[in-house]
């Protein structure tokens, strides 16, 4: 559920929702309270139909037989009695007027001082499904009427003794309203994210192939714009590593043939020593034009990803590092398949083998399986990296040392090869120095799940 609420789909899904249902919300108690309003002033205008209609029949029957006619004449609601319990009060209300106009001159009707005990309590009006409630706001209230022939009467204007029916069920009618309404706000919720979606699988797939297939451009015009745009961005980061590959390749090319020849004229310096020294920095230089060629393809993704079995790829890798002289060992099985390009990997784990054997004379490689994916460390037996350069050594042709001699090691391109190579197949590598002396290196590899 948290990773849900932490989406964009989550997010989108949770504003539809609380938006449609505070505004349902409001528009139904809105609605309630205009209904309510109707059938007050309804009971209103019918009570007053009703009290002129028995005022003036009551005036017809003879003063005797009016408190018998009363008796029976009365109905819920209204009621009609003998006598004048107060002096009349010199004040009307909106009904005590309106029920003197329409009885006409001869009458006179005002509020009095006192108030039906019905009142302190009137019936709750149920809204918003039941989940509320109101009080009602219609007529009530004692009203003191003298007759044209002088004789009073009081009038109580009493309040519905029930409006609704309280045992009604609502719970239904509000969970259908609730199961519409989050229903439609999910379809739009996955139907506004579900290009970003699209949009943001198709990035996290050309950080690992450049030429994965363009996005279909289709939708909605502004996804439509996004999709092309995304598309040409694409073509010009292929075209511009395609160009800095074959640039860089044609320098190499063009440098391998003079600097050979530097060589074959430098075997005829008639000084041994002198001979040494040049040859050694024309060395260094073809390393380093070699280097500088294998990290501009390290970025290069041309090669075609395909299911690898780790393990075996360890192994190869490190029979030919024991086939060369290096100190390797491997311990560990990871049991996993990957997705990958096999000369890139096989040149990420060679470079960091080649680093542990140069550095620290020899490399204990131990691969095992972490929260789903290959863990494969790499330790030598060297004095380790200062925590504060750990960073740094990923840097291009960045290193430790300050001397860049044979004896002290390279270029300081081959952890950034690495690094390239392992993002590019969703890895990562981490330095650390090891509790017992040397510097581990770690590269992890997620598993590849089919149909994923």
């Amino acid at each position: 559920m948290k990773a849900f609420l932490g989406s964009m789909t989550g997010r989108v899904f949770v504003t539809l929702l609380l938006g449609v249902l505070i505004s349902g919300a409001l528009t139904q108690w809105l609605a309630d309270n205009e209904r309510q309003r109707v059938l007050e002033h309804a009971r209103d205008q019918n009570l007053i139909e009703r009290a002129e209609q028995l005022i003036m029949a009551t005036e017809i029957v003879p003063t005797a037989a009016r408190p018998a006619y009363l008796a029976v004449a009365n109905r819920p609601g209204l009621s009609l009695e003998v006598g004048n319990p107060r002096a009349l009060a010199k004040s009307a209300s909106d009904f005590a007027e309106t029920l003197a106009e329409r009885l006409g001159a001869g009458y006179q009707i005002v509020s009095a001082d006192s108030r039906p005990a019905a009142c302190e309590s009137p019936p709750r009006i149920p809204q918003l499904y039941g989940l509320l409630s109101s009080r009602w706001r219609g007529a009530c209230e004692f009203l003191n009427v003298r007759l044209r022939d002088g004789e009073a009467l009081r009038l109580a204007v009493l309040p519905p003794r029930t409006v609704i029916d309280n045992d009604t069920d609502y719970r239904a009618v509000i969970a259908l309203f609730f199961v519409s309404i989050a229903g439609l706000a999910y379809l739009v919720a996955r139907m506004t994210t579900r290009p970003l979606k699209r949009l943001a699988v198709a990035a996290q797939e050309l950080g690992n192939d450049i030429n994965r297939p363009p996005l279909d451009v289709s939708g909605a015009s502004e996804i439509r714009q996004a999709s092309t745009a995304f598309n040409a961005m694409q073509a010009r980061i292929r075209q511009y590593i395609f160009q800095r590959t074959q640039m860089l390749a044609a320098i190499t090319h063009d440098l391998q043939t003079p600097l050979t020849r530097m060589r074959l004229r430098l075997e005829k310096v008639a000084d041994a020593d002198l001979q040494e020294r040049l040859i050694g920095d024309l060395s260094a230089m073809q390393a380093m034009v070699r280097e500088g060629l294998e990290l501009a393809r390290s970025m290069d993704t041309t090669e075609t990803m395909q299911m690898l079995d780790l393990d075996s790829l360890l192994d190869s890798v490190c029979d030919d590092a024991a086939d060369a002289s290096q100190a390797v060992t491997l311990a560990g099985r990871s049991g996993m398949a990957i997705l990958g390009r096999p000369l890139d990997l096989r040149r990420c784990l060679g470079n960091l083998i080649d680093n542990a054997v140069k550095y620290g004379r020899e490399a204990n490689v131990t691969v095992d399986r972490v929260n789903g994916a290959a863990r494969i460390r790499v330790r030598d037996s060297g004095p380790g990296i200062p925590p504060a350069e750990q960073a740094r050594v990923f840097d291009p042709f960045y290193r430790v040392e300050t001397s860049r001699s044979r004896e002290s090691g390279g270029t300081g391109l081959g952890l950034t090869i690495a690094r390239n190579i392992a993002e590019q197949h969703g890895g990562s590598i981490a330095l650390a120095n090891h509790p017992d002396g040397g510097l581990e290196v770690t590269l992890s590899l997620p598993e590849y799940y089919p149909g994923k």
